[in-house]
C-alpha cells in the first residue's frame, strides 16, 4: 500500500494524513470520554512523545520515502528485519524477556519464509539504491526500538497507546506536511489516496490495538512476528481475492513463516 500512496503523495504528506486519519479513528474508539480517556490513566506525554516518533514518524517517512525509490519485494524483506533487531536488542541490552535459542529459530525461520516468498531476486537489487535500502533498514530498527518501548503500556488499554501515539504524530506531522508539500497544490490519484485511507484504517487504526495487546500479553518478540504475519496474510488475500495460485517459492516459503511465528509466539513451558 506504501508503494502506491506515495507514486503521487509526498512521503510526509502520506505520513501526516495517516496518522491524523487513524488517530481520530482511535480517538472516535475510544467512545464519548475521548481524549479524557489518554490522560486519565496518567500516563506522561512523553511516553506518547517517544512511541510515536519510533513507532510512526521515523519509520513510516523513511520507509514511504524508500518505497519510491526500490521495490516492494525489496522493501518487504528490509521491513522485515525488525524481529532480527529486537531479538538483538533484548538479548545484548534491554533483557526484559528471555531470549532463547527457540525464538532466535523462529525470527531466523520467519526471516527464510519471508525472502522465499518474495523471492530470492528481489535481493540481487541491493546495493542498487543503497540510501533507499539503508532507510528501510532504519525504518525496521525504528519499530524494534518502539516494540520495546511500547512495554511500558502494559497496565493501560491498547487503544490508549494506540490513540496516544497516533495523534502524538499527526500533531508532528501535520505542520510539517503542510508547509513543505503544501498538499493543496497536489493532485493524488484515486489508488494513492484510496491506498493511504487503507494505510490509516487497517494498519493503524485496527494494527495498532493489536500491536498494543499483543505487547501487554506476550512480549516484544512475539508481537514482532506481525511483520511476518503481514506476508502470510498477503499470499492468502491474493489467492482469495485475486485468484493467484500458490507458486513453488511460497510453497516454500509459507511453512517456514508459519514455523518461524508459532516458535516466537509459542509461551515457555513451566518447570515443575
Amino acid at each position: 500500500m506504501t508503494k502506491v500512496a506515495v507514486e503521487t503523495i509526498p512521503p510526509l504528506t502520506v505520513t501526516a494524513v495517516r496518522a491524523l486519519l487513524g488517530g481520530l479513528l482511535l480517538l472516535a474508539a475510544l467512545g464519548p470520554a475521548g481524549a479524557k480517556a489518554l490522560w486519565a490513566t496518567g500516563t506522561r506525554s512523553t511516553v506518547f512523545v517517544s512511541q510515536s516518533l519510533f513507532n510512526c514518524v521515523f519509520p513510516w517517512i523513511l520507509v514511504a520515502w524508500a518505497s519510491r525509490s526500490i521495490d516492494s519485494g525489496l522493501a518487504t524483506i528490509l521491513n522485515s528485519l525488525s524481529p532480527i533487531f529486537i531479538f538483538l536488542l533484548t538479548w545484548a541490552i534491554t533483557r526484559h524477556e528471555p531470549a532463547t535459542p527457540r525464538k532466535f529459530a523462529g525470527v531466523s525461520l520467519g526471516l527464510a519464509g519471508v525472502i522465499a516468498i518474495i523471492g530470492v531476486n528481489a535481493l540481487s537489487g541491493v546495493g542498487t539504491h543503497t540510501l533507499a535500502e539503508l532507510a528501510c533498514v532504519a525504518g525496521s530498527f525504528c519499530y524494534a526500538v518502539a516494540a520495546i518501548l511500547g512495554r511500558r503500556f502494559d497496565k493501560v488499554p491498547p487503544l490508549v497507546p494506540a490513540a496516544g501515539s497516533a495523534l502524538m504524530a499527526a500533531v508532528f506531522m501535520v505542520p510539517i506536511a503542510l508547509v513543505v508539500d503544501q498538499p493543496w497544490e497536489l493532485r493524488p490519484s484515486f489508488a494513492s489516496m484510496a491506498s493511504v485511507v487503507a494505510l490509516a484504517v487497517f494498519s493503524t487504526g485496527f494494527a495498532f490495538v493489536v500491536y498494543f495487546r499483543r505487547l501487554s500479553t506476550v512480549g516484544s518478540i512475539a508481537t514482532s512476528s506481525q511483520a511476518y504475519l503481514r506476508i502470510l496474510i498477503g499470499v492468502g488475500l491474493g489467492i482469495v481475492f485475486l485468484g493467484e495460485k500458490l507458486s513453488a517459492s511460497v510453497m516454500i516459503g509459507l511453512p517456514l513463516v508459519v514455523a518461524g511465528v508459532v516458535a516466537m509466539t509459542m509461551p515457555a513451558r513451566r518447570s515443575r
